[in-house]
């Protein structure tokens, strides 16, 4: 998951003027002249090939491995969404025309008839369900953190006709068109199991020609972990998409970032520093946009290892931190203390929770109860990951070993290790290579915009083994508002949850992150509070 440099990546390139051409001699006093620079009559240049920076690269080529935000700003462009998200205000047709409630935990849902996967096949419903099916069940493929995270209530989908699919779930409708509403994709089954010539192993490989999606774009060249370059897709659906090729490539490193966006070798790119705001904003062409994401950053604590089985102890941690100067000192005020797994904005937060106050003699009074004095504790932190991530991680190891009866250290290592830490669960038996790390630095975009998405992965029990914590009375909490039908009587119940999380201490609560974008001042996009980039919401 090593980025590459954004210096190796492509160029930006310029297409040629459009009018009439001008032969004629430059003539300084006739402000008509389209030869005289400047002037507001020249023909506009048209930007027709861009490149986008990110922090982390996919490695594989299936995008149902991960459940990694800047995996998403590729596939989507090659593996379309069936529906079209819109933050705070749910789902639209997109692939998906129309979907229909059935009763009996089924929803039908009617795709379009002119949609064709890059190799040239129609998309069928078998196709989608297909896809669905791999993603949740373990045995129709590899293990999906998306099918634990992204689709925790699907169980399973089945074609009803070739354009009509049938989404079956445990939990209440509203929930689940959260659920596939976000994560519903397609990949061409019989093409996959063709290629790879094994239903449970259908997506592997390393070149362009393994991606076949039904997106605006399609893969011309592929290099895993430093670069995927797509180009329109002529016999795409939907409108035209507006540049006609795209470099995706990585720097892990936000100064390598921050200088791509100065010199133009990158169009946009994510995760600019608070420091280096008035720097991109002074350069020529590029300036800065900014927006409070859905995605708030915490440190889980596996309570099936000690000390983190005490709740005294983790209380004892938040306490411990200074949320307020972590955000004004180091985020430089882009950001906003949090004391729940969820972020305003998003459907169940709880208004009335306030962050956790850095109170030294609280905390020290709280490890000593807990049984755990002069224990030695580490805390694993990204690099390149989220904003001024490494930092982050140091300073709250450091300001817990200002306890004196709590030794931590930070350690900082490449995201892929918290991630997969994140995805071992809390067995440790089941997981024995990354079990060694209980304590660690991640964040999470609810990006569904329901308190659900931010906690079902992390603590419910029955058939999760990704969870991050063990705690039936949570555990049942979140189960019981996934059955709740009336969204009022559902919002409050998630309030509960969040209020549960936050007295049990399952994290030790940080803030919600400011997304902060270098862009080419020539584009015109506003950013979105999930993080998605879609660049045929972009404009020239």
């Amino acid at each position: 998951m090593t980025g590459a440099s954004a210096a190796s990546a492509g160029i930006l390139s310029i297409a040629g003027c459009v009018g009439e051409e001008d032969d004629a001699p430059d003539d300084p006093d006739d402000p008509g002249d389209p030869d005289d620079p400047g002037d507001p009559d020249d023909p506009v240049e048209e930007l027709d090939e861009i490149t986008i920076t990110l922090s982390q690269f996919p490695d594989t080529i299936d995008p149902l491995d991960h459940i990694t935000g800047d995996y998403f700003d590729v596939y989507d462009h090659i593996y379309e969404p069936l529906f079209d998200f819109e933050p705070g205000e749910g789902i639209f047709p997109r692939v998906a025309d129309e979907w229909e409630i059935q009763g009996d935990g089924t929803t039908h849902v009617y795709l379009r008839d002119d949609v064709v996967f890059h190799n040239g096949d129609p998309l069928t419903a078998e196709d989608v369900a297909w896809t669905i099916n791999r993603t949740v069940d373990p045995e129709k493929g590899v293990p999906s953190p998306i099918g634990t995270f992204g689709l925790g209530s699907i169980e399973g989908a089945e074609a009803v006709d070739d354009t009509t699919l049938a989404i079956n779930y445990g939990a209440a409708p509203g929930l689940a068109e959260f659920e596939f509403g976000n994560y519903a994709r397609a990949i061409n089954k019989d093409w996959a199991i063709d290629q790879h010539e094994a239903e449970d192993d259908a997506i592997s490989g390393a070149d362009a020609e393994d991606f076949n999606g039904t997106g605006p774009y399609e893969v011309v060249e592929f290099e895993s972990g430093v670069e995927v370059v797509v180009e329109r897709f002529d016999d795409y659906w939907g409108p035209e998409p507006p540049f006609e090729r795209i470099t995706f490539n990585a720097d892990g490193e936000s100064s390598g970032r921050a200088a791509a966006i100065e010199t133009g070798e990158a169009d946009v790119t994510i995760n600019i520093l608070p420091e280096d705001v008035s720097t991109i904003n002074e350069a020529p062409d590029a300036d800065v946009r900014n927006v409070t994401s859905f995605r708030t950053v915490f440190c889980p604590m596996k309570n099936t290892v000690p000390p983190f089985d005490s709740q005294e102890f983790r209380q004892a941690m938040n306490y411990a931190v200074d949320n307020e100067e972590i955000v004004s000192t180091i985020l430089s005020g882009f950001g906003e203390p949090r004391g729940q797994p969820v972020s305003p904005g998003i459907n169940g937060y709880n208004p009335d929770i306030e962050p956790y106050e850095q109170d030294i003699g609280m905390a020290e009074s709280l490890v000593e109860e807990s049984g755990y004095g002069d224990v030695e504790i580490e805390l694993y932190a990204p690099q390149g990951r989220y904003l001024n991530d490494a930092e982050i991680g140091e300073t709250v190891a450091d300001q817990i070993d200002r306890l004196d009866n709590v030794s931590c250290e930070a350690n900082i290592v490449e995201f892929g290790v918290v991630s997969d830490a994140n995805q071992a669960g809390v067995e440790p038996d089941e997981y024995e290579d990354t079990w060694e790390i209980p304590f660690y630095m991640i964040g999470w975009g609810v990006i569904t915009g329901d308190t659900d998405y931010g906690v079902q992965g992390f603590f419910t029990i029955p058939d999760n083994p990704n969870r991050t914590f063990h705690d039936e009375e949570l555990s049942d909490a979140i189960l019981e508002s996934q059955q709740i039908d009336d969204p009022d009587e559902r919002r409050e119940q998630l309030q509960y949850v969040n209020e549960l999380a936050h007295e049990k201490a399952p994290f030790v609560y940080l803030h919600t992150q400011e997304s902060i974008y270098g862009v080419n001042e020539r584009i015109q996009w506003d950013p979105r509070e999930d993080e998605t980039i879609y660049t045929w919401e972009m404009d020239t």
